[in-house]
C-alpha cells in the first residue's frame, strides 16, 4: 500500500526533472535610435503593456501600442 502511494511523487519527480529555473535577464525592452542617449523612467509603468519608448519631439516617456502615449503625447 505505501507503494501505491508513492507513485504519484515520483511521476511529479520525473515530469519536472528537466525544468531548468534560472533568473531573470535585465535589459531594456527597448533600443534607443542611433544618436539618441538612453534616459531611465523616472516614474513607474502607468500599467500593463506599457513600454519605455522614445519620441521624437518629447523624449522619452511611456507608450502602449493600443493606448498611445502616457500624458497624451502625439
Amino acid at each position: 500500500m505505501k507503494i501505491l502511494a508513492l507513485i504519484p511523487a515520483v511521476a511529479a519527480a520525473f515530469a519536472l526533472g528537466g525544468c531548468v529555473v534560472t533568473p531573470p535577464t535585465v535589459r531594456p525592452a527597448y533600443v534607443a535610435p542611433p544618436g539618441v542617449v538612453y534616459v531611465e523612467p523616472t516614474y513607474v509603468s502607468p500599467g500593463p503593456g506599457y513600454v519605455w519608448q522614445y519620441h521624437s519631439y518629447y523624449g522619452w516617456g511611456w507608450h502602449h501600442p493600443q493606448y498611445g502615449w502616457h500624458r497624451g503625447w502625439r
